[in-house]
C-alpha cells in the first residue's frame, strides 16, 4: 500500500495533478525499540494544508482533520487500538491555507505480535474527502543480545541545535520532522534519517562494529555507499544522517543500513524504501545489476567477504573453495557468497535463510568457547567439527592428572549410525586437537591414548 500510495505521489508530481485533485493525506510508521517484550511503534501523519477546507469564523480562519487509527491483534483476533484525534491549525485571517502541511506523530507501546493498522484520515469540514491506509506488520522486539537496527525515519529535517525539548518530534536530543510521503524532489533533495542501533555492549567494547549506509537504485544498483567504524559506546546509540539527492535522477531507491560484529560475523540490516523526483537530473542507466547488489552481501569490503568465506569454508566444496581463491575482485567475492549461502536455503519462499541463520549461531558459539591463544574458535579442531556437524548428543570430559593431559570425546548418534570423535589438549594452552574419529573422511587414530600420556 505504501509503494501504491508513494508512486501516485510521484506520478502527480511528473504530470501537473494538484493535492485538491485528491485529498492528500499521507501516512508513514516506523518501530523503535522499547523493551524485550515490545517495541515503540510511531505512526507519522501529514495533511497538506491547501487539500483541507478553510473554515472561516469570527476568531479567524483554521483548517481542520480527523485521524484515526485502529490496530488489531491478528494473532488474538481482538483490537487493542481505536481512536480518533482533531487535528486543527489557524490559517491567516481572510486568506485560504497555503502549500504547508499539518504534520504530526504518535506513539504506542505495542507487544510482539502481528497486526494489522487501519489509518484514516478525513477533512474535518467535509468528510466525503478522505483517505484509508491498510497495514500489516509484525513487532519484534529489538531489545536482547545480538546487536539490532530499529526501523528508519525518514525526515525532512532535523535539528540539534536550540531544540524546542516541548515537541513532539523531539526525541533522544534531536527534533525529528518525519516526512510520512517518502517522496523527496528537487525542492526537498536531502534526505534525512533516524535510527537507533541497540545490544551493543559486547561488540563496542572490542571495537568490532561497523555502521554502514547505502542507497540502492530500482535496478539494485549502489549509487550511494559510506561505512565507519562504531566507537566505544553504551549498549544504545541514536543514529541519524544526511544524504543529498540532489545528482541523482527520477527513481525509487532503498536506503540500507547495515550493522557489522566483525569479531563474530554477526549482523543486522534495515531498509526503507523512498522516491525521488528529479526531472533535472539524468539517468546514467546502469542496466540490469546483479541481485546480490542490493543484498547484504553488497556492502561487504573484500576484507569482509574474505573473513566470511573463511568461516564457512567447512561447508563449501573443494570446487567452491577453487573458485574462490581464484577470485580478485570485490563485485565478484561478493556474488559468489550471495550464490553460496542462497543454493544452501532449505526455504527461499521465507525471508530467512535458516541454514545461515544455524551455521552463524554455531560460528558465534565457537568462537566464544574454543578459542585458544590468538587463534579464533572457527579456527581450531573442535570449531571445525562444530560448524560441520552441529552439537555433539553427548560428551564426555576427562581432566588433567599426574600421568594424563586433558581430553574429550563427543558423540554423534544421529551420524553413520554413531560416530565419535576425541579431542586433547596436548600444549596445555586449551588448544584441543583431534586425535582420532570413527566418522569417514575424518581422521583415525585406535592408538590416540598414548599421545595423552604425560611423559
Amino acid at each position: 500500500m505504501r509503494i501504491v500510495t508513494a508512486l501516485l505521489v510521484l506520478l502527480s508530481l511528473e504530470y501537473g495533478i494538484h493535492a485538491q485533485d485528491k485529498f492528500g493525506f499521507e501516512f508513514d510508521y516506523a518501530q523503535f525499540g522499547f523493551d524485550s517484550l515490545s517495541n515503540y511503534v510511531e505512526f507519522y501523519y501529514a495533511f497538506p494544508k491547501k487539500g483541507l477546507t478553510t473554515v472561516k469564523n469570527s476568531a479567524g480562519n483554521y483548517v481542520a482533520a480527523l485521524l484515526g487509527i485502529k490496530i488489531e491483534d491478528v494473532r488474538k483476533n481482538n483490537t487493542i487500538l481505536n481512536k480518533i484525534w482533531k487535528v486543527k491549525q489557524n490559517v491567516a485571517k481572510d486568506t485560504t491555507a497555503g502549500n504547508q502541511a499539518l504534520v504530526g506523530v504518535l506513539g504506542f507501546r505495542i507487544a510482539e505480535g502481528k497486526y494489522l493498522a487501519t489509518v484514516y484520515g478525513k477533512d474535518a469540514a467535509d468528510t466525503s474527502r478522505n483517505k484509508v491506509y491498510k497495514e500489516n506488520f509484525e513487532v519484534k522486539p529489538f531489545i536482547g543480545k545480538s546487536p539490532q537496527i530499529s526501523h528508519i525515519e525518514l525526515s525532512k529535517k532535523i535539528v540539534n541545535e536550540n531544540v524546542d525539548t516541548t515537541s513532539i518530534f523531539y526525541k533522544n536530543s534531536y527534533e525529528v520532522i518525519p516526512n510520512p510521503s517518502i517522496v523527496f524532489d528537487s525542492k526537498m533533495p536531502v534526505l534525512f534519517y533516524y535510527a537507533e542501533l541497540y545490544n551493543l555492549k559486547d561488540a563496542s567494547k572490542k571495537g568490532a562494529l561497523k555502521f554502514g549506509e547505502t542507497l540502492v537504485n530500482s535496478k539494485g544498483a549502489i549509487v550511494y555507499s559510506r561505512e565507519r567504524k562504531v566507537n566505544n559506546v553504551g549498549n544504545a546509540i541514536v543514529k541519524v544522517g544526511m544524504i543529498n539527492l540532489r545528482n541523482l535522477p527520477t527513481d525509487s531507491y532503498n536506503l540500507l543500513l547495515t550493522l557489522q560484529d566483525t569479531v563474530s560475523s554477526k549482523g543486522a540490516i534495515s531498509g526503507k524504501k523512498f522516491f525521488l523526483y528529479n526531472p533535472k537530473a539524468k539517468s546514467e542507466n546502469p542496466g540490469n545489476s546483479a541481485p546480490y547488489v542490493s543484498s547484504e552481501y553488497g556492502v561487504l569490503s573484500s576484507e569482509d567477504c574474505d573473513l566470511l568465506f573463511d568461516e564457512s569454508r567447512y561447508i563449501a566444496t573443494a570446487d567452491e573453495i577453487d573458485r574462490y581463491e581464484k577470485l580478485t575482485s570485490l563485485p565478484a567475492k561478493r556474488e559468489f557468497l550471495y550464490n553460496f549461502w542462497k543454493k544452501r536455503d532449505p526455504n527461499p519462499a521465507t525471508k530467512e535463510n535458516e541454514f545461515k541463520q544455524e551455521y552463524l549461531k554455531r560460528l558465534a558459539y565457537v568462537n566464544s568457547h574454543f578459542g585458544a591463544l590468538n587463534k579464533p574458535g572457527y579456527k581450531t579442531d573442535r570449531g571445525r567439527v562444530y560448524l560441520k556437524y552441529g552439537k555433539y548428543d553427548q560428551i564426555e570430559r576427562f581432566p588433567s592428572s599426574p600421568n594424563r593431559k586433558p581430553y574429550e570425546i563427543w558423540y554423534y548418534n544421529s551420524i553413520e549410525g554413531g560416530v565419535l570423535f576425541v579431542f586433547g589438549d596436548l600444549t596445555g594452552y586449551s588448544d584441543y586437537e583431534l586425535l582420532h574419529s570413527t566418522k569417514r573422511g575424518e581422521f583415525h587414530d585406535y592408538d590416540w591414548q598414548r599421545r595423552v600420556i604425560q611423559n
